[in-house]
């Protein structure tokens, strides 16, 4: 481990520079108030840059809201207390009007993005979900499908046995707008293996992204911390972010939050606190 003396490291956040793994870790150990001071410091810097030069002006927002079309799902992650089996008496899968109801709500609170995700449902056929994007893309024009995560698509390719690129071609065609980075977690297989073992392992979901890109999807990324990773395995799961967005350069967002134990089969000993999510958080935007 090469590491540079605490104002070296702060002069090479301050300048913009890309920080290693390794100055991460160092990072994080900062206190909270002069790790958030940094992370404040590269925010300004990129907003100063964009919208030319006025982005320090400018604060963009929009109104969306979030649609899970099922809750039936066979890959059963410890995390979850979502899913349900098809034996559940709450099981569900949204009809259209139901649907529908939700788009008008958003529509009239001028809302522009729908987040519309669900489970792994074993029975669901490739029909249902084009007819789905299309019958949206029609009736609601003005807002954006923001849908279907990586775990979804590679359980569409699996159970239509159909080359994952032309699902997403035909999700795209069929009124898909961009993709979320939902089943993220932590980019770590050791981890992944811990919480949800049947779930796509890290280069599927980055598989996932590339495709995407490539398409011209855009898409977000996530991390869902506070479990069994390290700090370690956060940082490695920010650099294979990183690496991504250097091949295929599609990702608009990055989104952290922590695991929430309640109703959950995986327990914590101690749940992640504000503090710490707060430093993640300002370590991811440094990074």
């Amino acid at each position: 481990m090469v590491s540079l003396n605490r104002d070296a490291l702060t002069e090479k956040v301050l300048a913009g520079d890309r920080i290693s793994s390794d100055e991460a870790l160092q990072l994080y150990r900062f206190p909270l108030e002069e790790l958030g001071g940094l992370a404040n410091a590269r925010r300004d810097l990129a907003k100063s840059k964009s919208y030319g030069g006025r982005g320090r002006e400018i604060v963009t927002y929009i109104v969306d809201r979030n649609i899970n079309y099922t809750n039936v799902c066979n890959v059963y992650c410890k995390f979850c207390a979502f899913y349900r089996t098809e034996k559940d008496e709450d099981h569900y899968v949204l009809s259209l009007e139901q649907i529908d109801q939700k788009l008008d709500e958003l529509s009239a609170a001028g809302g522009v993005q729908i987040l519309m995700q669900g489970g792994h449902h074993p029975k669901l056929p490739f029909q249902w979900y084009v007819d789905l994007l299309h019958h949206i893309r029609e009736k609601y024009p003005h807002i954006n499908i923001h849908g279907f995560s990586p775990p979804e698509f590679q359980h569409f390719s699996e159970t239509f046995r159909m080359p994952l690129r032309e699902v997403i071609s035909d999700f795209k065609n069929a009124g898909l707008g961009s993709i979320p980075g939902g089943g993220g977690e932590i980019l770590v297989d050791r981890v992944r293996k811990k919480i949800s073992p049947l779930k796509i392992n890290s280069d599927q979901w980055l598989d996932v992204m590339q495709i995407a890109h490539e398409l011209g999807l855009r898409s977000s990324a996530t991390m869902m911390f506070g479990h069994v990773e390290t700090i370690e395995d956060r940082v490695e799961h920010l650099r294979r972010i990183r690496d991504q967005q250097d091949r295929s350069g599609g990702f608009t967002a990055f989104i952290c939050w922590t695991f929430q134990p309640r109703h959950a089969v995986l327990k914590v000993k101690h749940p992640t606190g504000v503090t710490e999510y707060l430093r993640t958080q300002a370590l991811a935007r440094i990074f």
